[in-house]
């Protein structure tokens, strides 16, 4: 590319430059020799006024030697005598004789000009004024060179300076096509500078884009893959349960092993789903988030609210049944005002089954654990806690992907992602029963806030009114 646009501005560069100086080398010979010839009739016209005063040979020399002292100016008398250098043939001087006029003509060695002059009784005096060739041509080969240099300058210095451009744009684009190369081959923490001509900024802007796009596609799907498989586990652990309270009969070890190669297979896909890009074998995909980015977490349905009393009570009832087989006390309490926030109904049976399923499997069998659900004026708030042995290191607790027990880490993520998802925020306490408290707060959904704005503001007024009465 940067040989094409040199080839294209050294060939434009130079039609420009030899329009201009081919005709402007012309128009300075031509304007040195109209000076040359316009001084030399100058001469030849001062020796008429001599030759009226006197047509002495010895006079006429005087004058031919004080107006030319190199031998150019010559006088031709009528009876054929010359006086001065003499440079013109005899035919040219018969024909200026004869036609009465002056004549310029090139002769060799130079130019000659002839002045006819009249004399008494029809007689014609010749002034002949001779300029030589170097005096036609004097300074036309330096100004050619000047000319011819500066042509040449300025040819190359357009070579240069759209080499110099080409350069720009060629470096911007390979830094694009790199990069491009780069993202294909499954490395998308690659971004690109924008840099070059605008179309080349904005290609590179656009470019950075898509690769941010495409790292939180990617990033999203993994997530979702990974909180798809940790609700599995919901029902998986009410199986492992069921079997263990099985007892001994035909089957139940088969069960049992079949039980917990499933899990350990949900384990493995949720790790593989979540393992960092540097650290995947190649033909694995590659998609990560940019580093520093918040975890993923699926797209809230438009508009969908829960009521979280109710959907509490019931994966509260379903995990009571498995809490009756494993000798665990089981409580839940929950306000009798609205509690909706904006949530699906799946995404938060996810963040309570989660929750809950950690009691499970993180504290052993008889621990009891409580479920209650509280509304403030902003929030709703779910707390599961337990009688266990509590969470050592909260903050690394809430690190996604990390774990203290063993398993994938990602229980308590849902509950925050699910937190997050409603502006809300979650903490892990230590719980009256002994072990951890996990107090999630969910913001209330934007319309009941104002219902119960008026609401209160309604009942203010009443009150107001019922003392002024």
């Amino acid at each position: 590319m940067r040989a094409t646009l040199a080839t294209v501005t050294l060939v434009v560069t130079s039609m420009v430059a030899l329009s201009f100086l081919v005709p402007l080398a012309l128009l300075l010979r031509t304007q040195v020799r109209t000076q040359a010839t316009l001084a030399a009739e100058q001469r030849a016209v001062a020796v008429v006024p001599a030759l009226a005063l006197s047509l002495q040979p010895a006079d006429l020399a005087r004058t031919v030697a004080e107006l030319d002292s190199a031998g150019r100016l010559c006088v031709h008398l009528p009876g054929g005598q010359a006086v001065g250098a003499a440079h013109a043939a005899p035919p040219l001087l018969a024909e200026v004789v004869r036609s009465r006029s002056a004549l310029a003509r090139a002769v060799p060695g130079g130019w000659d000009y002839l002045q006819p002059v009249l004399m008494d009784r029809d007689q014609v005096a010749v002034v002949e004024e001779f300029v030589p060739q170097a005096e036609l041509n004097r300074g036309v080969a330096r100004a050619w060179a000047v000319m011819a240099v500066l042509a040449v300058a300025l040819v190359a210095g357009s070579v240069l300076l759209a080499d110099r451009l080409g350069a720009r744009v060629v470096r911007a684009s390979r830094r694009l096509s790199a990069a491009s190369t780069a993202l294909g081959g499954g490395d998308l923490a690659v971004r690109v500078e924008p840099t070059g001509p605008p179309e080349l900024r904005a290609a590179g802007q656009a470019f950075n884009t898509m690769a941010d796009r495409v790292a939180q596609l990617l990033a999203t799907e993994r997530e979702l893959v990974a909180d798809l498989s940790h609700r599995l586990r919901t029902p998986l652990t009410a199986l492992s349960l069921a079997a263990e309270r099985i007892g001994p009969v035909p089957g139940a070890p088969r069960l049992s092993s079949a039980i917990h190669h499933l899990e350990s297979e949900l384990d493995e896909i949720i790790v593989a789903a979540r393992t960092p890009l540097a650290t995947r074998p190649l033909g694995v995909d590659r998609g990560a988030a940019p580093r520093g980015a918040a975890p993923a977490r699926p797209e809230q349905r438009a508009g969908e609210t829960c009521q979280v009393a109710e959907l509490a009570r019931h994966r509260v009832g379903f995990w009571s049944v498995l809490a009756e087989q494993q000798g665990r006390t089981c409580s839940f309490e929950a306000t009798d005002e609205p509690t909706p926030v904006r949530l699906p109904d799946d995404h938060l049976a996810a963040a309570v089954d989660a929750l809950v399923g950690n009691v499970f499997r993180h504290t052993p069998e008889g621990t009891g654990f409580a479920v209650s659900v509280h509304r403030t004026a902003q929030s709703v708030l779910l707390v599961v806690e337990d009688g266990g042995g509590g969470i050592e290191d909260p903050d690394s607790a809430l690190s996604r992907g990390v774990s203290n027990g063993g398993s994938t880490g990602l229980g308590l993520d849902i509950a925050l992602s699910a937190a997050q998802s409603t502006r809300g925020q979650l903490r892990i306490q230590r719980s009256e029963l002994g072990g951890a408290r996990v107090e999630v707060a969910l913001g209330l959904a934007a319309d009941s806030r104002r219902t119960l704005g008026r609401a209160w503001r309604h009942r203010r007024r009443r009150a107001a009114e019922s003392t002024g009465r």
